[in-house]
């Protein structure tokens, strides 16, 4: 099998990472690590840049108190929707530091308040920290609007990678049982929708494409979940009736076709979907927009694809 042309700037990126290898993560060194992973992302995102507000706040969680970060690029608003947004990570690493631009952009491009959601990481807290405290947050802000200073109509969740998973799962939990708001929509980049399952681009890109083999590996055993739960592999559950979704997958991505798996059990439950593929891209492109220029455009494709199909106005 053919393997697909990297862009030219996606190309560059894999061989600086070739080039300069990061220490593998372990069970002795990921405490270490995270802190050095963060600020990576400073470098290979843009900055954040204007918003007319962006502040932290704490909620109780299920095992602790969770961080929260809301960006806007309002002072002011009337009663609408809200965007929650999981970060990326593997379940291992990342927060609410580590994709502030992402959050920002989407904030802007939106034209409504983001929250963004650190919760538990494994391999300290396992599977099902993750959902657990994702579901919880969900449910905190649908009810504490007044908490932001803003009176929130509606909930779209969005999410990257791990955070993507999240945003799958925590809509299905709220399609079960509703919350103070309904859920109008969902927008995942590059979920890992059947972490369990078996599939071509599994093999395809294990190796050199940005999300090797030996992390995604070291990633799953640290977050010990089972494969065959929905609250895992959200491809298990029963998706009839979930809020319209975008699911936006990277042709160079192990985890591509797992994305097209669930786009496909989406149409097949009859919900209404916009499935989009960034060609010769790979996975994490939405946080590496600095050092790979044309993925911004990609994260815009995405952000389109969402106002067109989301209820986003004013309610």
């Amino acid at each position: 099998m053919s393997v697909p042309e990297a862009r030219p700037d996606v190309r560059s990126f894999l061989d600086a990472l070739a080039a300069n290898p990061r220490p593998a993560f372990t069970y002795d060194n990921i405490a270490e690590l995270r802190p050095l992973a963060a600020g990576g992302f400073e470098l290979i995102d843009p900055p954040v840049g204007e918003l007319a507000r962006t502040e932290d706040l704490v909620m109780p969680g299920p095992g602790g108190d969770l961080p929260l970060r809301w960006f806007d690029a309002r002072h002011e608003r009337e009663r609408g929707p809200v965007v929650i947004f999981f970060h990326g990570g593997g379940f291992v690493i990342g927060g609410v530091d580590t994709h502030n631009a992402l959050c920002a952009e989407i904030a802007r491009q939106l034209d409504v308040p983001v929250v963004s959601v650190g919760y538990r990481l494994a391999p300290e807290d396992p599977w099902p920290a993750a959902p657990d405290d994702a579901e919880a947050a969900a449910r905190w802000i649908g009810s504490h609007g007044d908490a932001f200073g803003r009176d929130f109509s509606s909930i779209v969740f969005c999410g990257d990678s791990a955070g993507g998973t999240l945003s799958l799962i925590t809509s299905i939990a709220l399609r079960d049982q509703p919350a103070a708001i309904p859920v109008i929509g969902q927008l995942a980049f590059y979920p890992a929708a059947d972490p369990g399952g078996t599939y071509p681009s599994g093999e395809q890109f294990a190796d050199g494409f940005g999300l090797d083999r030996v992390d995604t590996d070291w990633y799953h055993q640290a977050y010990d979940p089972d494969p065959a739960h929905w609250r895992a592999a959200p491809t298990h559950a029963d998706l009839a009736g979930l809020a319209p979704t975008v699911l936006m997958t990277a042709e160079l991505d192990p985890l591509r076709d797992q994305g097209r798996a669930f786009a496909a059990r989406l149409a097949e439950a009859g919900v209404t979907s916009t499935y989009l593929e960034a060609k010769g891209n790979i996975h994490g492109f939405a946080t590496f927009r600095q050092i790979i220029p044309s993925a911004h455009h990609d994260v815009l494709a995405a952000l389109d694809a969402a106002r067109s199909l989301f209820a986003l106005s004013a309610s």
